[in-house]
Order: structure tokens, then C-alpha cells, then sequence
């Protein structure tokens, strides 16, 4: 079991950490803080900038924490606070699937993260090597709370452009 859970922490939380990378440094074929500051913007995320950093960085320091096995708890926060703000503000209007645009693939990494914190990160972890597994129905339960309350802010912190009414000229 423990080198299951080393398997798919590894492969979720770089997975993850490459994401952040994306939108940190423009790595493997992101856009880097100017060009994902710009998309946050058209979303109502001001200034979009500082919104991709943060952005990034819970999915690098995320992804990085999970991969590690290291606070996991604060992993899953990180990850389902991300992927819930990305689900209601992008992915949600285009329904489940992955191939439409939709959140099925979000909500895949968010539920890994908190499965992880669920049944601990093994004994190939940093928190495993040194004896300190907060795991368990309290701790997912928890990082799920704190990182929905955390995309609530996210999300309530949005100002969308208006949009053009029917029949009527953009400015």
C-alpha cells in the first residue's frame, strides 16, 4: 500500500506542481504571470497578476507538499481551494467532462488530495519518516472546509466585466 500511495502521490502532485510552473514561469507551454494574470482579469480576478500567483503557487506548493507526502492536510487545502475556484469561475457551464471543458478532471485532483490526507500519505512520505500522519475523517474533512471557504473568498473577491445586454453595442 505504501508504495501505492508513492506512486500516485508522485504522479497527481507533479502533475500539479507543473501546473503552477505553467502559470509561475511559462513552463511546458504555459503562459506565465502576464498571460494567465490576463485571462484571471477577463475573468473578474483584479489585479489578475497577484490572482495567477496565488494561483500558482497553491498549485506548485500543492502539487510539491503531495508529491512529498509532507503536511498533507495543508496539500489538500491548497488543492481543493485552487480546483474549486477554477470549477465554478471555468469549467462548471461546460458540464462533467474533461474533452467538453468540463470539471471532471479538477475534481479527480482535488478528490485524490483529500484521499490522501483520508488514508495518510504512507511510509515513503515526509510526515511517514517523521511520525507525524495527520490522517483521518477530522483532518480531510477539514482541509475540504477550509478549502472551500478559502475559493468562496476567491470567488466572492471578483469583479466580471458587465455584460453587453441583447441588442445593445459594446462599449
Amino acid at each position: 500500500m505504501d508504495l501505492g500511495l508513492l506512486v500516485l502521490r508522485l504522479v497527481v502532485g507533479l502533475t500539479l506542481a507543473a501546473h503552477g510552473a505553467q502559470k509561475l514561469f511559462g513552463w511546458f507551454g504555459g503562459h506565465g504571470l502576464a498571460g494567465t494574470g490576463g485571462f484571471l482579469e477577463q475573468l473578474g480576478f483584479h489585479p489578475g497578476k497577484r490572482a495567477a500567483l496565488m494561483a500558482g503557487l497553491s498549485e506548485a506548493v500543492g502539487g510539491l507538499l503531495l508529491a512529498l507526502g509532507a503536511a498533507t492536510p495543508l496539500a489538500a487545502t491548497l488543492i481543493v481551494g485552487v480546483m474549486s475556484v477554477a470549477i465554478a469561475t471555468v469549467h462548471l457551464p461546460k458540464g462533467y467532462f474533461n474533452h467538453l471543458g468540463g470539471f471532471e478532471y479538477l475534481l479527480v485532483l482535488s478528490v485524490v488530495a483529500l484521499s490522501v490526507v483520508l488514508t495518510g500519505p504512507g511510509r515513503f512520505s515526509v510526515d511517514g519518516w517523521l511520525g507525524r500522519e495527520y490522517v483521518g475523517v477530522v483532518w480531510a474533512l477539514g482541509a475540504l472546509i477550509v478549502g472551500l471557504a478559502g475559493a468562496l473568498l476567491q470567488i466572492a473577491g471578483r469583479h466580471p466585466a458587465p455584460q453587453a445586454q441583447p441588442g445593445t453595442k459594446a462599449a
